[in-house]
């Protein structure tokens, strides 16, 4: 399937007019581009993020710290804590806007080959969507726990 018609085929499933705002995650954590890479790593590993946007202290993303940029630092031998997020982070950013339809989010990840996209309202962040988020808004549920 290309990536039209896998966005098309699952198009149905989702609520038709589900937007970002539908299925974002929030409060979404950010760091600051001066946030030790030390601090930013820490906050990945202790909530479970794959990934961090990087923003100004009025909220505008300015680029993502993910994972793979981590590793690639250590493997080039430089310690996390003598290095800034502002110096590794991946930017400019890929952003999706709070009113985008789902199918939009969908192709930005797929096109972009990204795990996480920040929401914006206004050039602001106010969410971020995974792929994990994308699945779960078009399941029905079929498995259910009962007496937890």
């Amino acid at each position: 399937m290309t990536q039209k018609s896998t966005a098309a085929a699952m198009a149905p499933t989702a609520r038709p007019s589900a937007t970002a705002r539908d299925i974002m995650q929030r409060p979404v954590v950010a760091a600051t581009t001066g946030a030790s890479l030390r601090d930013l790593a820490t906050q990945l590993v202790k909530n479970g993020f794959s990934g961090m946007p990087i923003a100004d202290p009025d909220g505008r993303v300015l680029g993502v710290v993910t994972e793979s940029d981590i590793i690639r630092t250590l493997i080039a031998g430089k310690r996390l804590e003598n290095l800034t997020a502002g110096e590794v982070m991946t930017g400019p950013p890929i952003t999706v806007e709070v009113e985008a339809p789902i199918e939009e989010v969908m192709k930005q990840l797929e096109e972009n080959r990204i795990v996480r996209v920040p929401v914006t309202d206004h050039e602001k962040l106010v969410g971020i969507i995974s792929r994990g988020d994308i699945i779960r808004a078009i399941l029905e549920p079929e498995f259910m726990e009962f007496g937890v």
